[in-house]
């Protein structure tokens, strides 16, 4: 999916605590909350997982989406057949999202 589609979902979800960011992407009309969503979720599960080895329990509750950006990935070139033996080119854009959850603070 072409970055510019996947920032309108990730301006969304910026800043928000983890629990508000869901609530956006399960009720957005976007193609894009999907694989937001996804990335979102292996965001919050890699945080326990850390946490968890440090030796403290980190609480869903009290994530919030600190960084959320979308750089533009490698582009697929394609070729679409057009009239009288031509053919102009197709471009699948790709996207890197990258999300970043830490802890409220007080």
């Amino acid at each position: 999916m072409s970055p510019r589609k996947v920032r309108l979902v990730v301006d969304q979800i910026r800043g928000k605590s983890v629990n508000e960011a869901y609530g956006i992407l399960q009720y957005s009309k976007k193609g894009a909350a999907e694989p937001v969503g996804k990335t979102l979720r292996s965001a919050v599960a890699n945080a326990q997982v850390k946490s968890q080895d440090g030796g403290t329990l980190v609480d869903i509750d009290d994530l919030m989406v600190r960084q959320a950006y979308v750089d533009e990935g490698p582009t697929l070139r394609r070729w679409r057949a057009r009239a009288q033996g031509r053919a102009s080119p197709i471009r699948k854009r790709t996207s890197h999202i990258t999300v970043v959850v830490d802890t409220k603070e007080v």
